[in-house]
């Protein structure tokens, strides 16, 4: 499978964005997907991830309550709506895929990568 990013751009503080990743096939319904970024510099970060249908999610700290991930299997697409960004926000964000039974925030569960989409904040 292959998975593109887009939705990336440039906003002002407590802007919002909508980043959508498309799968190349439908075996994207069984697996377990997330969302991580890296900042120029810095090591990758887990942000958020959701299990295969949809109906459990998990997101670290610094994005809770700001960011929502989400996923339509019929569309091969999952998303992340990210609302009230903030200028440590600013990275590529890239989704990977991990097996359906892995379920973690690890980069080394997740086996298939997007190239990323860049998101910058500006205070």
């Amino acid at each position: 499978v292959q998975l593109v990013e887009t939705g990336g751009g440039s906003v002002q503080t407590g802007g919002s964005l909508r980043l959508s990743c498309l799968a190349s096939e439908s075996t994207f319904a069984t697996y377990n997907m997330a969302w991580f970024r890296q900042a120029p510099g810095k090591e990758r970060e887990f942000v958020a991830m959701i299990n295969w249908d949809g109906t459990n999610d998990y997101y670290t700290d610094s994005v809770e309550d700001r960011f929502t991930i989400s996923r339509d299997n019929a569309k091969n697409t999952l998303y992340l709506q990210m609302n009230n960004l903030k200028p440590d926000d600013t990275a590529v964000y890239l989704c990977a895929a991990a097996s359906y039974r892995s379920w973690g925030d690890t980069t080394s569960l997740y086996h298939t990568w997007g190239q990323g989409t860049q998101v910058t904040v500006s205070s």
